[in-house]
């Protein structure tokens, strides 16, 4: 992954797949080559020496390559691995689609590198609330240890859809997707 030119274009060899799945990243444990200036902004933008990345293609293929190690992310290849910056997740949910109601209900997302995500029991939401301002930061699990951001607008949906349940004596806002109820916020009294 060293091998990237200034525009941000890869010029190390990925094996080309057949053309189903993601790469086997979980699998390749080539030696740590250094941090890069690559980071990914909470807003979803990729950036290479602080110059956005502009191709989408390219975006989308590093996209296909980021793990997880710990707290550290790195983009992995059979023969490197560098470690990026990722100022909050490395994907944004930009597009929700809610079938069925209840408990039935299905959400499908959609992240801005256009990976498909159905929330439920393998891809749970989650919402963090900042202890300073109270201010929500939903997220959904999309691979391994790796999560989007749920954009604002997408949230503001999720809250539409929001019904109440109890939990451990409390009532909750939430929202169900395949059969799992996921809690926003607590109910207001």
């Amino acid at each position: 992954m060293t091998d990237i030119d200034k525009t941000g274009n890869l010029l190390a060899q990925i094996p080309k797949g057949e053309g189903k799945g993601l790469p086997p990243v979980h699998l390749w444990n080539p030696d740590f080559c250094g941090d890069i200036d690559m980071r990914i902004a909470r807003d979803g933008t990729w950036y290479y020496m602080g110059t956005p990345i502009g191709r989408k293609a390219m975006v989308k293929l590093f996209s296909t390559i980021i793990r997880r190690d710990d707290d550290k992310y790195v983009l992995v290849t059979p023969v490197e691995m560098v470690g990026i910056q990722v100022d909050d997740a490395p994907f944004v949910a930009v597009s929700l689609q809610a079938d069925g109601t209840g408990e039935s209900q299905v959400l499908r997302f959609v992240t801005n590198v256009e990976d498909e995500v159905v929330a439920g029991a393998e891809h749970p939401l989650r919402v963090e609330l900042d202890a300073a301002t109270e201010e929500p930061s939903p997220y959904l699990h999309v691979r391994s240890n790796l999560e989007a951001l749920v954009h604002r607008n997408v949230f503001y949906q999720l809250v539409e859809l929001a019904v109440t349940r109890e939990l451990e004596g409390k009532a909750w806002l939430g929202v169900w997707s395949s059969g799992v109820f996921f809690p926003i916020a607590p109910q207001p009294d």
